[in-house]
């Protein structure tokens, strides 16, 4: 058992080595996290959504923002698209694959922000969600897996996270998320970097 865990922890760093030896991926993370600082300062939100572990990220990233990061500042808008009664009503009425892009449909305006996650980049309902952003003008993020499945290319900011297993890529994905909180804080709450 303990080589079985050595070997998670190495396949873990692989992934890990792979997604920071491309340089890219650090200025995209800079770029959109001033993005994010940008749209927060104009009165604009964050939407995020995924599916199974990925909706616990996204639940788990937005309330970094509506509650607290590391230390006390302004609450942010970041929402978790995941309100049960809508879920269960919308796959009801509509489709599962409905679920995500009817709320932003009713949530997203110009200069919002909507982050998918798929670790496959073949969930329906992110797709169906990218569809509705790109009507609402809203900025598009996909985190990503395996080969970028049908949304790789269409995203307006996009990370293909280099993992095999939805474990290791959505390790990755949380990665991403908190550091882009972390640079979004850096720009708008320089005094919490302090010393």
């Amino acid at each position: 058992m303990l080589n079985h865990v050595r070997q998670a922890f190495d396949d873990l760093n692989t992934c890990l080595n792979q997604f920071i030896n491309d340089e890219e991926n650090f200025k995209r993370i800079c770029d959109l996290g001033e993005a994010m600082a940008d749209a927060f300062s104009n009165g604009k939100k964050v939407l995020i959504a995924g599916n199974g572990g990925s909706h616990c990220d996204a639940l788990h990233f937005a309330e970094e923002f509506t509650g607290r990061f590391r230390k006390e500042r302004k609450a942010l808008p970041a929402i978790a698209l995941g309100d049960g009664a809508h879920i269960t009503c919308t796959a009801n009425d509509y489709g599962f694959e409905y679920i995500f892009s009817r709320m932003v449909e009713a949530y997203g305006q110009e200069g919002d922000i909507f982050i998918g996650l798929s670790t496959s980049g073949n969930s329906e309902n992110i797709i169906k969600a990218m569809e509705s952003s790109e009507a609402s003008k809203v900025t598009t993020v996909g985190l990503l897996g395996k080969n970028g499945g049908k949304l790789k290319g269409r995203c307006d900011y996009e990370w293909i996270v280099p993992g095999q297993t939805s474990d290791r890529i959505q390790e990755i994905h949380m990665a991403i998320l908190h550091i882009l909180i972390e640079v979004v804080e850096r720009k708008l709450f320089p005094e919490n970097y302090e010393g």
